[in-house]
């Protein structure tokens, strides 16, 4: 399973529900739970710590060390959001008066960190690349910005008719200094102006043999998972900007993002 269309991945109260079994991998996961106004959801953390991270509406997440607020956003489109980290082991409840869209980001992990809450403008913001590569990255819980035990999560929105994830890259081997090892998941959202729906693409092409190879439409709520082999571009259908959630995990002792980009597509691109 690599290209998982919206509904696919539904899973009792999870619109999308992609867990290391089901993916056929070992370290990280997605979850997408709506809540309704006044609403409540709970789970079990388990052996993965968790990100709750508002894509409509704000709620307050309840855990055994008390209640972090989330004034969420209005859509992923609109700007950054604040967000919550959860241990694993540990019972929690999201709470919205209002009811919205909330992302669980999670990876299996060793150490249980403390909650926390993480400022919308605290979260570091890099326009990476230029003309119709360029593209805004938030990297609300990259390696360096956000201390977790495993994951790493960042979000992405290409203008329309723009490619991102470009130069391709890869990160499946394990080399010191140089590549780090990672699962990658991407879940995608679509602008709809006036309410027409909108569709992007993306390429996963192999980098060894026997690897990973998919083109995939997406739109919103379809998810692409990233177990090896090069991944880009992501493009954007002119006239709708597309959004991407990124969740990462891998085996390494380090928490770090190390990524090799394919070298005949790396010039002036990078």
């Amino acid at each position: 399973m690599t290209y998982v269309p919206k509904g696919s991945a539904a899973h009792g109260p999870y619109t999308v529900d992609i867990d290391p079994k089901r993916a056929g991998w070992v370290h990280c996961a997605l979850r997408v739970v709506e809540i309704e106004a006044g609403g409540t959801h709970s789970f079990d953390t388990g052996e993965s710590e968790w990100i709750v991270l508002p894509l409509t509406g704000g709620c307050t997440v309840h855990t055994e060390a008390g209640i972090i607020e989330l004034l969420g956003r209005e859509s992923v489109f609109s700007g950054v959001s604040d967000f919550a980290y959860v241990p694993r082991d540990a019972r929690i409840q999201i709470a919205s008066g209002a009811g919205g869209r909330f992302a669980l980001a999670g990876a299996k992990c060793e150490r249980r960190l403390p909650a926390r809450y993480g400022s919308a403008p605290e979260v570091p913001v890099e326009s990476r690349g230029s003309g119709t590569c360029a593209r805004e990255v938030r990297n609300f819980a990259s390696a360096d910005a956000f201390d977790c035990d495993r994951l790493i999560a960042v979000e992405v929105i290409t203008p329309g008719g723009n490619w991102s994830s470009y130069p391709p890259h890869k990160h499946d081997e394990h080399r010191p200094g140089v590549e780090a090892e990672l699962e990658e998941i991407y879940y995608f959202e679509i602008e709809a102006p006036e309410g027409r729906e909108g569709f992007g693409y993306q390429r996963v092409f192999p980098s060894r043999a026997g690897g990973t190879d998919v083109l995939a439409e997406v739109r919103s709520g379809d998810a692409v998972l990233v177990p090896d082999g090069w991944h880009g571009p992501s493009v954007a259908q002119p006239g709708h900007a597309m959004y991407y959630l990124n969740v990462m995990a891998g085996p390494g002792e380090e928490r770090e993002w190390r990524i090799c980009f394919h070298p005949d597509h790396t010039e002036g691109y990078r």
